[in-house]
């Protein structure tokens, strides 16, 4: 018996050292873009380990050394990293339909019903039909305005009126943000059948949210089976999904029931929520593929994953630079006062008006990207970029973070200043490559709209209607600006602030 397990081990080390050896033979007959020291088996593995536990961070650093165009050997996996506007434009948009696709993700596979979502299916007729139907049924300007307005304004009124009911008091500003974007989120998704079950699926999508950025070795190492839930973090996640599916599915079960009495608007005032939408599209026979009902609960997630925790992000952070920066508080607030001057309906926000205000929200994305790397795309065919090889199935991660803090592009680019932006042509619709928050090109956020109007109404209505200042006599400059663990970029510490209701 000793023997034989001997022989088996004798075989397997054999076997590991040839596919490392052929894998080195291969990739040794292309130019491959520098990068770091690898070791057998984990290749570079090691140099994220090292790096620290915030990844856009850990490879900003690896490129200043190693060049914007940086090669990784991840265990098993090829991994090219995009650090420059340059280097952005040249897979986002000169090689764009090359880099189109996604990577087979675990996450992905597990919490998004086999990738069958917009952001991480694989690129295909398939993807072209679902992104079309976001495009222009579920996150069009007119069911942003609409429709979604509707909800966006009853939350912004209960979270007004919350937040006055605290006068002089700490305020957790964190949790009412996070809250405020996850009930809009859900109210337009799956309308009033939502009600009961709110909480919990919050709750759940947290925790998925939360799980999402364990790094899962089967991503890395796909041929080797026994590590793929090494440390529980996979059977986790089958877990909590499990909770959320059972949710979902009976809200669509709701909605197909509905429909089938004649009841075809579940949303609210009336109106189509979205899943009532995807059923109506999938009722009209004119779709070329067909979509499943699972199909339609990994769109609903996407929805959640974008309107929830990253516009979240993104409304946290600017308040926080506003806080760091009272310059930048007082002139804001000053905006929004005097737009609103006269005007007894907190509802009329126009955001067109308050220009310093966009002038924040652009400064804020660019220094904190919702999204600091972006999900992988995959090559779909050999490509040259900047005179190197990338070889096929090569994994390429775009680094947002470090291009919205390239010194080449920007000035003082770790300064918070939002009049860099002033009378400058740079936006974030994905035509200027040292400035892509929402990314660009065919696989480009399609949620931007949904995202943005929550983010402008809400840190408005919070500038109009209550002052705001450090607990505890802390100073603007002592205010921690430290980001959470983890690939979301979020910060590390709540936001609490004390509240003064403004009397216009």
């Amino acid at each position: 018996m000793e023997i034989y397990q001997f022989l088996n081990s004798l075989a397997f080390i054999l076997l590991l050292f040839i596919f490392l050896l052929l894998r080195k033979w291969k990739t040794q007959k292309l130019k491959l873009p520098p990068g770091p020291w690898k070791l057998p088996f984990i290749g570079s593995l090691h140099h994220l380990a090292l790096a620290g536990p915030l990844p856009h961070h850990g490879l900003t650093n690896l490129a200043k050394r190693y060049g914007p165009l940086m090669y990784l050997q991840l265990g098993e996996v090829v991994m090219i990293v995009i650090s420059s506007p340059r280097m952005a434009k040249e897979v986002l948009k000169t090689h764009d339909l090359v880099f189109a696709t996604r990577p087979k993700l675990t996450y992905a596979d597990i919490v998004h019903y086999n990738s069958t979502d917009v952001v991480f299916s694989p690129y295909g007729e398939y993807w072209r039909q679902i992104r079309k139907i976001c495009t222009l049924e579920l996150l069009s300007a007119k069911m942003v305005n609409n429709f979604v307005s509707s909800i966006r304004q009853d939350e912004l009124s209960n979270m007004i009126s919350s937040t006055r009911s605290m006068s002089d008091l700490p305020v957790n500003l964190t949790e009412k943000i996070i809250w405020f974007t996850s009930s809009v989120t859900c109210r337009s998704a799956l309308g009033k059948i939502c009600n009961e079950h709110q909480d919990k699926l919050i709750y759940l999508m947290k925790e998925i949210l939360s799980l999402s950025i364990a790094v899962n070795l089967a991503d890395f190492f796909p041929k080797w089976k026994l590590l793929h839930d090494l440390g529980g973090s996979k059977s986790r996640l089958l877990e909590v999904h499990g909770k959320v599916d059972e949710i979902l599915e009976y809200v669509v079960n709701e909605h197909k029931q509905n429909r089938a009495n004649g009841k075809k608007r579940n949303g609210e005032l009336g109106s189509e929520d979205l899943i009532d939408v995807m059923l109506r599209v999938r009722e009209s026979g004119e779709l070329q593929l067909p979509i499943t009902d699972d199909n339609i609960k990994a769109i609903i997630l996407d929805m959640f994953s974008a309107g929830s925790e990253t516009t979240s992000t993104t409304i946290n952070w600017a308040f926080a630079e506003m806080m760091k920066n009272p310059n930048v508080l007082a002139k804001a607030q000053a905006e929004v006062r005097q737009s609103l001057k006269g005007k007894k309906d907190f509802q009329q926000i126009d955001l067109d008006e308050l220009k310093y205000l966009k002038l924040v929200i652009k400064e804020t994305l660019r220094m904190h990207p919702p999204v600091p790397i972006f999900v992988p795309r995959e090559c779909m065919e050999e490509t040259k970029i900047d005179g190197y090889d990338i070889p096929l199935k090569a994994r390429v991660l775009v680094n947002a973070w470090a291009i919205g803090r390239d010194p080449e592009s920007w000035d003082n680019p770790e300064s918070f200043l939002p009049e860099r932006f002033e009378n400058s042509p740079i936006d974030f619709t994905g035509n200027h490559h040292q400035f892509i928050p929402f990314s660009s090109g065919r696989r480009m956020c399609p949620g931007m709209l949904f995202g943005l109007a929550n983010v402008g109404q809400l840190l408005a209505q919070l500038l109009y209607h209550f002052d705001w200042k450090l607990p505890n006599g802390q100073s603007h400059q002592s205010l921690d600006m430290a980001e959470s663990p983890g690939v979301s970029a979020t910060r590390k510490d709540d936001l609490i602030l004390i509240v003064t209701p403004y009397d216009s």
